[in-house]
């Protein structure tokens, strides 16, 4: 059953912002996440313009969780600054959970003057029946909300789904494509569904998760814990999870390289033929430029020793 959108409600964004900490601390806070996703959204054309004279809107989901709150909070945000021109619509598919609180987000819409549509979909009876107790339920439970969230954003004429997948989310991506499927793969900021209809855009692609969550708590936002795959022990998402967490506690920033990184690839130091036409190398053949220059050394560390040598001659 589908809720029909809320009649249109200037958005006050004093009023979303109520009993957020003053602290220069959480300003700056506040500051870095516009940054970063005004940041994202100019670096992959996530907006391309009016179309047809009226401003093309967004599909912005929210789960109840600390990622999906954040999202809305900045893009409102910048919206309320004159830094997005786009019409927003925030979605709640309620996925008929045991125990979720149905009352909490239409709440936090209605108090906030947030323009939103709420559908139910059963979609937990289907995965806990087709999906055997001791193997993960994401897989199915992310195509079937991804095919819902589409039928909405079309009903509703929205250009976009728009999700609030952070850094973390993409680095862990990468890693479960490099472990398990064995390809160099990870979540885009922006790409077409496959029926190329819809853009589905990642604004937080560059947004920390530690800082989402210094952001959430700040808000006091209503945080709906996961009841269904979050009961899960064991998944594979987790253990790359733990791992990269681990490697930030021993050496920090080490995550902001790491995601640096999945923005300068080079081919011509992969093993990709598709990508790099090794047939044709041969001494003395002109071959595209690499951006990067000559590297014969994989090891980026390796290199910045050596540049930090011979600047300190």
């Amino acid at each position: 059953m589908t809720e029909a959108p809320t009649t249109h409600l200037e958005t006050d964004l004093s009023a979303l912002l109520r009993g957020a900490p003053s602290t220069v601390e959480f300003k700056k806070l506040r500051k870095r996440l516009l940054r970063q996703a005004r940041q994202a959204i100019d670096d992959f054309a996530m907006v391309p313009g009016e179309a047809g004279g009226q401003p093309v809107k967004w599909l912005v989901c929210l789960s109840g969780g600390k990622d999906s709150y954040t999202l809305l909070g900045v893009l409102l945000e910048l919206k309320w600054r004159g830094l997005l021109p786009v019409d927003l619509l925030a979605c709640n598919l309620d996925q008929a959970q045991p125990g979720f609180p149905e009352d909490v987000l239409p709440g936090f819409f209605t108090e906030n003057g947030i323009d939103h549509v709420i559908v139910r979909e059963d979609t937990y009876s289907i995965v806990t029946d087709k999906i055997p107790a001791h193997r993960t339920y994401c897989s199915l439970c992310s195509r079937l909300r991804r095919g819902i969230l589409y039928r909405i954003a079309r009903e509703n004429h929205c250009e976009a789904v728009v999700l609030g997948h952070h850094r973390e989310d993409i680095l862990e991506t990468f890693f479960m494509n490099l472990f398990h499927g064995g390809r160099l793969a990870s979540m885009p900021p922006k790409l077409v569904n496959d029926d190329g209809d819809l853009l589905v855009l990642r604004p937080l692609a560059y947004a920390a998760e530690a800082d989402i969550a210094k952001y959430a708590a700040g808000m006091a936002f209503p945080i709906i814990p996961c009841n269904l795959c979050g009961a899960q022990d064991g998944l594979q998402r987790e253990e790359v999870k733990r791992m990269l967490q681990g490697w930030e506690k021993a050496a920090p920033g080490r995550l902001g390289v790491m995601a640096r990184a999945l923005a300068h690839t080079r081919p011509s130091h992969l093993l990709d033929r598709s990508l790099f036409d090794f047939g044709n190398l041969r001494p003395g053949t002109p071959v595209a430029k690499d951006p990067a220059g000559e590297a014969e050394d994989p090891c980026g560390a390796g290199l910045a020793m050596t540049a930090n040598l011979y600047a300190a001659e």
